[in-house]
């Protein structure tokens, strides 16, 4: 099953995201969004820790998925 997006309608979104988080990090102290992303980046790690699959075999996948489309 395919899924059908509006690839326009999707980047105009990243880019209103983009746009809003460079004002809020503009906007705050470099301690603050640090911190937030020193604790985005440790969850990521944490939750790594969830896959049983092997790194090797994962990008393996990632490849194959690109070679198809």
């Amino acid at each position: 099953m395919e899924l059908k997006f509006d690839k326009e309608k999707n980047l105009a979104e990243r880019l209103r995201f983009l746009r809003f988080y460079t004002r809020w990090v503009k906007s705050v102290p470099n301690e603050v969004w640090s911190k937030q992303q020193a604790e985005f980046i440790d969850s990521l790690f944490e939750n790594a820790k969830n896959f049983s699959q092997k790194p090797e075999k994962y990008l393996k996948s990632i490849r194959l998925a690109g070679e198809r489309r």
